[in-house]
């Protein structure tokens, strides 16, 4: 843990002119009593490390002196390529990883290109939740993380509404949605692929490896990846499927031309936007086109098609197009 920070300290010191015990402190997490201690222990073993004193005093290194430990290892760059979303690696316990990284990377680029990383963060953030969301991090998320970066298989404990499953699970990946976390995952003993929520996780643990033939423990309960396996890809379907999947009910909508404009802004879009270019011709009443929509419930389509206020005409079914007139009614009394 200390040579660690002793690497880091060096790193930050060769990558700006110089820095105050308190600036140290602060980007090492630690108190300024520890940074003296930890730059005296840098004298000693032979880093030109020198105090400037006084109230604007800090620490620099002398001599043009060049630390020759910025090759980066495989933690830190893969790290690195998530460094845009540091609330995502805080989560997965990689931000010291990262950290180091970007600090490697810094030491090794010429002076007048150090303030690059500065520079892009000011000019780049990424807030995955949504609005009106307070992003939560799943207590189980590092040894998840750890697992997929691993590529060990785990027995999980899954709430699955009011109960929970056991499964041995081969962890592929990690998505992040909206602020919620996805684990995509092989089932060990049937062989396929499917989505978990890591915040329903109440148990995670490594599996041990089972005895081979010789009674030996193969690679320490480790998987072998599916050389085809495409994360993105495999995300992007499984998305598609859940969301059309949530479309169990069909209403019948008559739609002006600003209806048809608006509806894929608020309902399913993909739902939206197919419905509108399956429609046949406007009919002669005022132009309008008649469309089947799939919904969630029709509950949804009441809230959602309310929006719509008088471009839309609801056909079907007859329940939903009651409550509408009932709405329009009492709109209309209301602005008598």
């Amino acid at each position: 843990m200390r040579a660690a920070r002793l690497i880091r300290l060096v790193l930050l010191l060769q990558s700006r002119p110089s820095m105050t015990g308190a600036e140290l402190a602060r980007e090492l997490e630690v108190s300024e009593r520890t940074v003296t201690r930890d730059v005296a222990a840098l004298s000693e073993a032979g880093v030109p490390v020198y105090a400037d004193r006084g109230r604007s005093g800090g620490y620099r290194l002398v001599g043009g002196y060049r630390t020759r430990l910025t090759g980066l290892g495989r933690t830190e760059a893969e790290a690195l390529f998530l460094s845009g979303v540091p609330a995502a690696l805080r989560g997965m316990g990689l931000a010291d990883a990262a950290s180091a990284a970007r600090l490697k990377v810094s030491a090794a680029l010429l002076p007048e290109l150090r303030d690059a990383s500065h520079s892009a963060a000011q000019r780049f953030h990424l807030d995955a939740p949504g609005w009106w969301q307070e992003p939560e991090t799943p207590e189980l998320l590092p040894a998840v993380a750890d697992a997929v970066w691993d590529d060990r298989r785990i027995t999980a404990r899954y709430r699955r509404r009011e109960t929970e499953v056991e499964r041995e699970l081969e962890p592929y990946g990690l998505v992040l949605k909206a602020g919620v976390w996805y684990l995509a995952a092989r089932i060990h003993t049937a062989g396929d692929f499917r989505v978990y929520r890591v915040d329903r996780f109440s148990a995670v643990a490594p599996t041990a490896a089972a005895a081979n033939g010789h009674g030996n423990h193969g690679r320490h309960g480790r998987f072998e990846r599916r050389a085809d396996f495409d994360l993105p890809a495999f995300w992007e379907e499984r998305a598609a499927q859940f969301a059309r999947s949530l479309l169990r009910e069909k209403v019948v909508l008559r739609l002006t031309g600003e209806g048809a404009r608006r509806l894929p802004y608020v309902t399913d879009r993909t739902a939206g936007q197919e419905a509108v270019v399956a429609a046949e011709e406007p009919d002669g009443r005022q132009g309008r086109i008649t469309v089947t929509l799939p919904v969630e419930s029709l509950e949804v389509a009441y809230e959602q098609l309310l929006a719509l206020g008088p471009e839309v005409e609801v056909l079907e079914p007859p329940e939903l197009r009651e409550r509408f007139a009932v709405a329009a009614a009492r709109a209309a009394e209301l602005y008598r």
